[in-house]
């Protein structure tokens, strides 16, 4: 561990909130070698602090706590487990400035997006606090004489909880509430690049009741840690968010022991822009799809798709936007912040470098920012050739591709030419337009005239390779379950 005080406690007013050691069977753990893995702030490039780097044998004894919780939590009046999420809520909240804080030191994002993800993280805990509560028992008109059918939805049992770096604290809360509140115990493992939310996250439960072993987050090397859980029987579930190609080895190390999966995986968002729409509000939600989280989203927009009457001028609205956007660490909350390591960096530059070679302009932005390594500036490339790569792969960084288009059926083509399906934005005044795009578009969710459609109350996920299952709603917890089919003679 670091010989001084972590530089992170500085921030923090509720010092406990700061955890190094991984939370396993209701107590914190340092990894039995001693081995630890050091967090760095990306805007400096300064240590934020150090955890335990545990082992696969340590992984397992996360199971093994969990197993041994799971019998007692399921057996819990529903009222019960969701008094106990409602503390977990309510703690979240009244220490949403130091949870913001931790998340922007490990994660670099603008403080404003931070705290935003705390409220929205709650969110899903308090959704499912009142979803525990509700009934899992269906009847079933009976296809039999003088029997009675029944159908009861029961937790899995044991589930493994993998979340990513770009919302370390939302991602968490939105599969663990889910779980928890369907009966099921967790094991958890964060990104090793943001672990520190996850573990205060971890301190808020234990102190909302959580009992011992219904909860675990083991922080380590992902390879070591969550390899052993694919493999482990009595792990019956896995939710994983991150990118596809991980989704794919995790699938593929699930199936001998035919785990329920739920995937929220890459996505490739196009954004239709028809000459009929409100250029104002289109430039205006584009920004937001585009440059959130610095581009470090899922949902972000990648691929900007502009009908030919209005791309001049929407390309000009967009670009002096875009240039006035401020750059700058987290805290001090600019609108874009520095990019999560090297290789995301690297990602930029080699999409804006093959793109020019092809023949778009550059509108805006293009290279490294002067503040750091990490820090790149906000891009617009206009004209944007077919063949170019950053319209076929995920850019998830702060490069915006625009491009004309002049027929509906073309540009429907083109935005489901993919093997992403998780979010399409459409701007047109058209009702039937939006009909027919909201019908012909193969995404797994389709914002209208508007960026912002997540939220605790839906379903969100994917079609194609953007995943499996759905989290938030009530299919996020039924996820989580198992149907039982009871056949009784009552005569």
């Amino acid at each position: 561990m670091l010989d001084t005080a972590p530089p992170a406690l500085a921030h923090i007013t509720d010092k406990k909130l700061f955890r190094s050691f991984s939370y396993i069977g209701g107590k914190w753990c340092a990894a039995a070698t001693g081995d630890t893995l050091t967090v760095t702030d990306p805007a400096t490039g300064e240590a934020v602090g150090e955890v335990a780097s545990l082992s696969a044998a340590e992984a397992t004894q996360a199971v093994d706590a969990a197993q041994a919780a799971f019998a007692g939590w399921a057996a819990l009046l529903p009222q019960e487990r969701s008094a106990i999420l409602r503390r977990w809520f309510e703690l979240i909240l009244a220490h949403k400035d130091d949870l913001a804080r931790i998340m922007v030191l490990e994660q670099g994002k603008p403080l404003s997006e931070a705290v935003g993800e705390i409220d929205y993280g709650a969110a899903f805990v308090e959704f499912y606090a009142e979803e525990a509560k509700r009934p899992n028992i269906e009847g079933v008109t009976s296809h039999l004489p003088d029997a009675e059918v029944e159908l009861w939805r029961e937790p899995v049992g044991v589930a493994a909880l993998i979340t990513p770096w770009n919302f370390p604290s939302a991602m968490l809360t939105r599969k663990a509430a889910a779980a928890l509140a369907a009966g099921c115990t967790v094991v958890c493992h964060p990104s090793a690049e943001t672990p520190f939310s996850a573990l205060a996250l971890a301190e808020l439960a234990e102190r909302a009741g959580v009992p011992a072993g219904v909860f675990n987050v083991v922080t380590g090397l992902a390879p070591v840690i969550v390899e052993p859980w694919t493999r482990d029987t009595r792990v019956r579930a896995l939710s994983f968010t991150g990118s596809t190609e991980v989704g794919r080895l995790l699938y593929r190390q699930s199936a001998d022991t035919v785990k329920r999966l739920v995937m929220e995986l890459g996505g490739h968002a196009p954004v239709l822009v028809f000459a009929d729409a409100d250029l104002d509000n289109a430039v205006a939600e584009t920004m937001k799809a585009k440059w959130a989280t610095s581009g470090q989203d899922c949902l972000g927009a990648n691929r900007i798709y502009v009908e030919r009457p209005i791309y001049d001028a929407f390309c000009k609205r967009f670009t002096e936007a875009t240039a006035a956007l401020t750059i700058g660490p987290g805290m001090e909350d600019r609108d874009i912040g520095p990019l999560m390591n090297e290789k995301a960096v690297a990602k930029q530059e080699e999409h804006v470098a093959d793109a020019l070679a092809k023949g778009a302009k550059l509108a805006c932005g293009g290279k490294r920012h002067a503040l750091g390594p990490l820090f790149y500036e906000p891009t617009v490339l206009v004209d944007v050739p077919a063949d170019a790569r950053i319209l076929s792969e995920e850019t998830f960084g702060p490069v915006a591709p625009i491009l004309p288009f002049d027929a509906e059926d073309a540009v429907i083509a083109q935005a489901n030419a993919t093997e992403y399906g998780l979010v399409a934005y459409i701007h047109t005044q058209d009702p039937r337009r939006i009909y027919r795009l909201s019908r012909a578009l193969q995404f797994g969710m389709v914002a209208v005239n508007r960026t912002k459609v997540t939220g605790a109350p839906i379903p969100f996920g994917g079609t194609k390779q953007s995943g499996l299952g759905r989290e938030g709603a009530r299919l996020g917890m039924e996820e989580f379950t198992e149907i039982k089919y009871v056949c009784r003679d009552w005569a």
